[in-house]
């Protein structure tokens, strides 16, 4: 048994953990064995998508080979292992780049599928699976569906975002992007308040690829921040910057993330925002990925762990309700310093269990103070299921099936396509089994 933890380290539990790192072999390997199993590529999910405890894992991570790659139309074909850091070094000299990524590199092409993982453009291109052109799915007894698209478009539907649940994904084929390079020109802008985020990302989407923003929780239903815009540059020949030189080296006895060091650096990193304002040149490692410049980052939060909760509303109720949000969590004292607020574009989710919807999401990390949390949470909860919202299953490890239910219409549809032996401590938790 090996005992495994996601990137949330709210807990390990052991895991009868098998390796695959023969694509020709899985359909042999899921048919043998019994019982339960989910994919584990990298652990970057947060919560319990990718945690099976006492049950079966599949290793994913040793599935990390290119297949092939057009460099005339930048289609590259992979193992489901390999990780987007991989697809962004090779791809980015040759004038590539993935059209969407999250928050890490570290993430694996099979675990961005299984989220549907969007990136700090949705308005401008929707999610990764908007991009995968076709993907093989195994299923555990031994068959092999070709899917995409325009193939199979059932099944692609419902293994885009389906967690992991319909089979393993052993290969995918991927659409890049034309790129001039590794740089961005980027703006930045303080802004004082919720209309001023809104102003600036409705007059930003028009003409920039990429928005985000930090908000600052503590500042009330304020919502002050620090706002971002970029767009690839074609600035060339700058030595590229050094990252993932620093980690954490130890987890220490108590969360470093507590009352006094969050006012002290939300105060520093806005006021240090309001005097970094203008345009700026950045390179894509540290705009797209600013936290894998720490390694082990997630330690800092002591050995209990931390929660991530990550929210959408519509836009019609999201002003109000992320105000509400900030609101509550201000009183609460609990608070986060990894605050992201940005806004979803219209287009129509790819997968059936897909995360984004028109609107605004806010994403919060929060150390894990036991009961204390986990009520602000059911206070949040109450605010997003009023505003017509859902939580996001690939960073949560609580969120009630009746919550999970109302966000989600579409589960009905989506159960015909699970996958019987594929299960996790999320599917039980949200889907019953």
């Amino acid at each position: 048994m090996l005992t495994v933890s996601s990137w949330g380290r709210l807990g390990s539990w052991p895991h009868d953990a098998v390796a695959l790192t023969d694509r020709e072999a899985i359909p042999g390997a899921l048919a043998a064995r019994p019982g339960s199993a989910i994919a584990y590529g990298m652990g970057r999910s947060y919560g319990d998508v990718c945690l099976n405890p006492d049950g079966g894992l599949w290793l994913t991570a040793g599935l990390d080979r290119f297949i092939d790659f057009d460099p005339e139309l930048g289609r590259l074909r992979c193992e489901a292992g390999v990780q987007l850091g991989q697809i962004q070094r090779f791809a980015v000299p040759r004038g590539w780049i993935l059209p969407v990524t999250p928050g890490t590199w570290m993430a694996t092409v099979g675990g961005a599928i299984a989220n549907d993982v969007h990136g700090k453009n949705h308005h401008a291109r929707g999610t990764f699976g908007d991009h995968v052109r076709r993907l093989r799915l195994v299923r555990s007894d031994g068959s092999v569906i070709d899917c995409g698209p325009d193939l199979r478009a059932d099944w692609f539907a419902a293994t885009v975002g389906g967690m992991g649940l319909t089979g393993i994904v052993a290969e995918a084929e991927l659409q890049l992007m034309p790129v001039a390079g590794p740089w961005l020109d980027v703006e930045t802008f303080p802004y004082d308040d919720l209309d001023g985020f809104f102003a600036l990302a409705d007059g930003s989407e028009g003409d920039w690829e990429y928005t985000v923003s930090w908000v600052d929780c503590l500042a009330g239903g304020r919502g002050r921040g620090i706002f971002m815009r970029g767009r690839h540059s074609t600035e060339r020949g700058r030595p590229e910057p050094a990252m993932g030189a620093r980690s954490m080296p130890f987890v220490p006895p108590m969360s470093l993330v507590n009352p006094l060091s969050l006012r002290l650096f939300n105060l520093a990193y806005y006021h240090s925002g309001r005097l970094k304002a203008g345009r700026s040149l950045a390179h894509y490692r540290p705009f797209f990925y600013p936290l894998d410049n720490l390694a082990d980052w997630n330690r800092m939060y002591g050995p209990r762990g931390f929660y991530q909760y990550q929210s959408v509303v519509p836009r019609g109720t999201g002003r109000d309700a992320v105000g509400a949000m900030l609101a509550e969590i201000a009183r609460s004292g609990e608070g986060s310093f990894l605050a992201v607020l940005k806004t979803f574009g219209e287009a129509t989710p790819v997968g059936l269990l897909s995360f984004p919807m028109p609107g605004v999401t806010l994403a919060l990390d929060f150390p894990n103070r036991g009961p204390r949390t986990l009520a602000l949470f059911e206070r949040l909860d109450a605010i997003v299921l009023e505003a017509g919202g859902r939580l996001y299953p690939a960073k949560d490890a609580r969120m009630p099936r009746s919550l999970f239910e109302a966000g989600y219409p579409r589960i009905a549809e989506f159960l015909p396509y699970r996958d019987p032996k594929l299960g996790s401590a999320m599917s039980r938790r949200l889907l019953g089994d």
